[in-house]
């Protein structure tokens, strides 16, 4: 037995070896079990995660797979995907074991998912975290059926095509906006570069070449864990140069001069603080483009062919 009272604590406690990666033999102490079960338990998951049995919980196969993905995938997308599995799998499928989900089981699944009434969307991106671990398992762990390959995915890829802002109804959005103050200038670059909010936020006046007219896209920006987090794009293809009007290039100068000469980095940031929160930019913007109806309140996706002015 492997499991033992701790007297003076009023635990248990449980003691074992386990042969690691490499095939040498470790030895094990693990206390604070409020039963000889638990006790037990903890060990039989153990072993079976260090060998990736395919008996192991799903819980214990999360982690093993983001134990196998540190080095792959990026910190925000490990973020984001161990918040829906967390919050989509876990509860369903956390304490059975990989090998007995069966492909009825993933079918009750998606039906309570679906009568969340989230996006279709986003009900592809759940699935695609459950996908995701049983390819991994096949793959890697050789567990010998994958039930998510017998059952349609649910939701569908892409979104219902979006309606944007037209000339018009920017330029009705832009004059309510002090001329040549940091929140022009953010939505200027945003409506005719068409970039995301984290790449701009991560921006760089090195990024700008004002001799070619141009904006190289490299890097973006996250809030992770209270830490300001910069890094390369999610993909290879968000890597890219955009041309920018001249008018925009003027403002990008002019700003640049007023507030920071030519000593400031990132773009829209103190060295210690953004002079406003992110998200700020993004709610004034929902609120003051209510009157736009069905129509996407949210310039920043816009990448139309730049139009003079």
């Amino acid at each position: 037995m492997s499991a033992y009272k701790d007297k003076t604590q009023g635990t248990w406690y449980v003691s074992f070896r386990y042969i690691d990666w490499t095939g040498k033999k470790i030895q094990k102490l693990k206390r604070g079990f409020k039963t000889k079960k638990e006790a037990l338990n903890y060990e039989k998951e153990f072993i079976r995660k260090t060998a990736a049995d395919m008996k192991m919980e799903m819980n214990s196969f999360i982690q093993v797979y983001f134990e196998d993905k540190k080095n792959e995938l990026k910190e925000n997308s490990i973020r984001n995907k161990q918040h829906m599995m967390n919050k989509h799998i876990v509860p369903y499928f956390g304490t059975r074991k990989k090998n007995e989900i069966t492909p009825a089981e993933i079918i009750q699944w998606q039906n309570t998912i679906q009568e969340k009434g989230y996006s279709k969307t986003y009900e592809r991106m759940i699935q695609n975290q459950l996908n995701a671990l049983f390819n991994h398992a096949q793959k890697i762990y050789n567990l010998k059926e994958n039930p998510c390959k017998k059952v349609k995915k649910m939701g569908k890829s892409d979104a219902n095509k979006l309606e944007f802002w037209t000339k018009a109804e920017y330029d009705r959005f832009i004059a309510g906006i002090e001329l040549g103050s940091e929140d022009y200038l953010i939505f200027e670059i945003l409506f005719w570069t068409g970039i995301r909010e984290g790449e701009l936020l991560a921006l760089s006046l090195s990024d700008f070449d004002m001799s070619g007219n141009l904006l190289h896209i490299n890097k973006t920006y996250n809030r992770i864990k209270k830490r300001d987090v910069i890094d390369t794009p999610k993909t290879e293809n968000s890597v890219r140069t955009i041309d920018i009007p001249n008018f925009l290039k003027e403002e990008v100068q002019e700003y640049a001069k007023k507030h920071y000469g030519f000593y400031f980095y990132p773009f829209f940031r103190t060295p210690q603080k953004f002079t406003r929160e992110p998200s700020e930019f993004f709610h004034f913007a929902d609120t003051f483009l209510s009157f736009s109806s069905s129509k996407v309140a949210s310039a920043f996706a816009f990448s139309s062919v730049v139009m003079s002015r």
